[in-house]
């Protein structure tokens, strides 16, 4: 434990310095819920047809990594999408995040998290995030899982226009999460997300994500994705709200 300790903090101050970029990403569908400790992971693709500034056909790979223990859990995401929409090509959409999560007791943990991303559709170049704060279980029986997360964050964020633009926002970061397990074989995830600046409540984003697993197989699930997202302030020539759909296969090991 001590190892794996000395790895992933050095980790995080190092990827602190690096820059970033996009929109709100819900890592609360990417936890894998297991009971024993050790390392798990996953990795997958999906095939997406989303409407935001123009309708945009993408492909993307997924990568996930995950170490827990009975009081911590260390979570690697990386992500990479291929996009294409109004004759033109964009492959400028990448994501990385490293969290932690410390278990003070059943209901309380303690998170600490930093995401670098970029995304071209969005007019986003680069954003960069680092934030802290408590994230609470309020229920844990049977086949539903509640958590609500206050968190805040640092952001730095760089808009793809001429002149460039660049931001330094203090945001809330809070979710709302339900896990619903009906079956064996079927997990439904429902995420809320609320992003106000902590200077200017009116400047907001809010995210929602409905996200299904069917377990085809002991390994391979089929999943089903939806996303809303509101930006009360987006990039200029950026709609306020935008939606994806995405369909694929995620493989787990």
């Amino acid at each position: 434990m001590m190892n794996f300790s000395r790895i992933v903090f050095p980790l995080l101050l190092v990827t602190a310095g690096m820059p970033a970029s996009a929109q709100i990403v819900n890592v609360e569908s990417r936890r894998i819920q297991t009971d024993t400790t050790g390392w798990a992971g996953s990795f997958g693709g999906n095939i997406n047809l989303s409407k935001n500034v123009e309708q945009v056909f993408s492909a993307s790979a997924f990568a996930h990594l995950q170490y827990k223990n009975s009081r911590n859990l260390y979570l690697f995401l990386g992500d990479y999408s291929f996009l294409k929409g109004a004759q033109k090509k964009y492959t400028n959409n990448t994501f990385f995040h490293l969290r932690y999560n410390h278990k003070f007791n059943e209901p309380i943990r303690w998170e600490v998290f930093t995401q670098l991303q970029t995304n071209k559709i969005t007019k986003i170049d680069n954003r960069f995030l680092a934030g802290t704060g408590p994230r609470f279980k309020l229920s844990g029986s049977g086949m539903l899982h509640v958590y609500l997360g206050v968190l805040f964050m640092y952001e730095y964020e760089r808009e793809l226009v001429d002149p460039p633009v660049s931001h330094h926002n203090a945001r809330n970061s809070s979710y709302l999460s339900f896990t619903l397990k009906p079956t064996a074989t079927l997990e439904i995830i429902s995420t809320t997300f609320y992003q106000p600046r902590l200077d200017k409540w009116g400047d907001f984003r809010i995210l929602n994500q409905e996200s299904a697993n069917l377990a085809i197989t002991q390994k391979l699930s089929a999943t089903i994705n939806w996303n809303y997202l509101y930006d009360q302030f987006p990039v200029p020539g950026v709609p306020k709200s935008n939606y994806t759909f995405s369909t694929g296969f995620r493989y787990a090991f």
